[in-house]
């Protein structure tokens, strides 16, 4: 089987920031997905560059992917800057729901 972009995103959607409780897709820190690369290449963001749990995330990552993406390489980039408007709908209802104002 391979994977299409939505079938990546579905699988990211079990990647959860720990600090904010909230996966990475609605938090918007997917920048892009080339699974034409090899390995695929997921470029990803974070709030900050002085993050210290993307190595968490990238093990989430992990088991997330193994059935989906065998084979991938996390790109970290921090420019342009993440800022909430990366955030979705569904991303913003559930910071509003944890108390997070936007």
């Amino acid at each position: 089987m391979t994977a299409s972009t939505a079938d990546v995103l579905e699988a990211l959607q079990e990647v959860i920031d720990p600090d904010l409780g909230v996966n990475v897709v609605d938090l918007g820190f997917v920048c892009d997905i080339d699974l034409a690369a090899t390995p695929a290449v997921l470029t990803m963001t974070l709030t900050s560059p002085a993050c210290p749990l993307t190595g968490v995330m990238e093990d989430q990552m992990g088991t997330a992917l193994a059935g989906v993406l065998p084979e991938y390489e996390v790109r970290w980039v921090f420019r342009p800057a993440w800022t909430p408007a990366r955030i979705t709908p569904d991303g913003r209802d559930q910071l509003a729901a944890i108390g997070f104002t936007l």
